[in-house]
């Protein structure tokens, strides 16, 4: 693209793309590992047992703060080392729920590039997760106005991309999302027939990455946020 287009429609993911999201779930797992203490195990084998507990359970219970508590919670039930008592489980658990109090921090050039953004083209919020949660993160982060219609969905698949584009009467060819995550923003949206823009961020969460495929729709790769407003 040399030339910016007219105006389009722009999906832009929230956790990671917006704000810091997942620094804060790495550092509740970190306090799990120090209060689990295993004694042969390291941070990364204890991850992977992790990584088996959410995969089971977000088809289940979906993402979240809280549910990642529940995984916490089972994880030191399967590792543990000393006789599981309710108030290590609570601890367990506190880990994610501290989460929640956690500062908003929004990824620099964001706020002045939706600013941009929102009087050139029609801006869509569209992230999955607990809605209660998603719901106050955007509140919190004050990003709200900057957006005609906000979409939280409990999977960002290529049906809700395809989904989305129908109940919004959306052209897919002046549809654009932008996201830092392969699995969830890039290639269900390339695959429901739509373009994207795949802003990488150094800290996405294991289970989000994926090998970038390649769909219907045009692809751009930028090195941060602020990137967009010479596209857009």
């Amino acid at each position: 693209m040399t030339t910016k287009p007219e105006r389009q429609h722009l999906l832009i993911d929230a956790d990671d793309t917006l704000w810091e999201n997942n620094i804060y779930f790495e550092e509740a797992f970190d306090n799990f590992v120090d209060f689990l203490d295993h004694s042969s195990m390291t941070a990364v084998e204890i991850r992977a047992v992790l990584d088996e507990i959410e995969i089971a359970n977000i088809k289940t219970h979906g993402y979240g703060a809280l549910n990642f508590g529940r995984n916490l919670a089972q994880c030191y039930e399967r590792l543990s080392e000393r006789e599981i008592s309710e108030p290590d489980l609570r601890q367990a658990m506190s880990f994610a729920k501290q989460i929640l109090e956690c500062p908003m921090e929004l990824i620099e050039g964001v706020s002045e590039t939706l600013e941009y953004l929102s009087g050139r083209h029609e801006l869509t919020l569209f992230t999955k997760g607990h809605p209660e949660e998603q719901r106050l993160k955007i509140d919190r982060s004050g990003l709200g106005p900057y957006f005609s219609h906000t979409a939280i969905v409990r999977e960002k698949h290529s049906k809700a991309y395809a989904t989305l584009a129908r109940e919004r009467t959306l052209d897919p060819d002046r549809t654009w999302m932008v996201g830092n995550s392969p699995k969830s923003d890039i290639n269900p949206a390339l695959a429901a027939g739509l373009n994207a823009v795949y802003i990488p961020h150094p800290r996405t969460w294991v289970l989000e990455k994926e090998e970038v495929q390649h769909g219907k729709g045009r692809l751009i790769v930028l090195e941060n946020f602020s990137a967009l407003r010479s596209y857009f």
